[in-house]
């Protein structure tokens, strides 16, 4: 197994203040710009002209949003919305849509992605789970890695029976460059606990995000 599929939810912990700073008052901020503006100049485009002379500044503020998971914490994102019920049947949040940056060509992929679990003692309140992926799809990411980071992070904050993620997305580095394929698309699957050992759930779920 592909060494990337195995790791943990990376939850970056930084200081609770920090999400709030904005762009241009980041540590570093105007360095990813000025960096743009070589780029374009070095493709024979000319930064000074009306359309770009604001361009590298959108970049920077564009990708430090599209990065923004990198910053977040996991705690920070479900604060305290966990809730103790007599509840033992399949939980699913189906068709969250998310974007993503590939990490190997720095071009988007996006989809949906579908996450099920089976309570032990506790749920998790539904708009979490969105939030979840969100904090995962906006980084530098492969879908294998972030699929499996979002079934880990619920695993560690609900520990229910199982877990199960799909992932449906389509990746523009195989839509405008390689391949060039326009209506391919990856599915990529994570099942933990009885998800993983129990063939009925895991037929359940897939049924029911079909």
């Amino acid at each position: 197994m592909n060494r990337a599929i195995k790791q943990k939810a990376d939850v970056k912990i930084i200081p609770r203040a920090a999400k709030i700073v904005a762009a241009d008052q980041m540590p570093g901020a105007g360095k990813i710009a000025e960096r743009m503006k070589e780029i374009i100049e070095l493709l024979g485009e000319d930064t000074n002209r009306e359309g770009l002379i604001k361009t590298p500044g959108r970049y920077e503020k564009a990708m430090r949003y599209l990065m923004s998971g990198y910053e977040q914490r996991l705690e920070d994102i479900v604060n305290g919305a966990l809730f103790s019920v007599e509840c033992d049947e399949m939980v699913i949040v189906k068709n969250i849509e998310f974007f993503s940056m590939c990490e190997h060509h720095m071009l988007p992929f996006f989809g949906k992605v579908h996450i099920a679990y089976l309570p032990k003692d506790k749920v998790i309140g539904l708009s979490k789970l969105p939030r979840i992926v969100d904090m995962f799809a906006r980084r530098m990411q492969l879908q294998e890695r972030m699929t499996h980071q979002i079934a880990e992070a619920v695993a560690q904050v609900v520990s229910p029976r199982g877990v199960g993620v799909l992932s449906e997305a389509q990746h523009f580095c195989m839509m405008m460059r390689g391949v060039e394929k326009q209506h391919s698309g990856a599915v990529t699957s994570t099942m933990l606990g009885a998800f993983r050992k129990q063939k009925a759930t895991r037929d359940e779920f897939l049924s029911l995000v079909r």
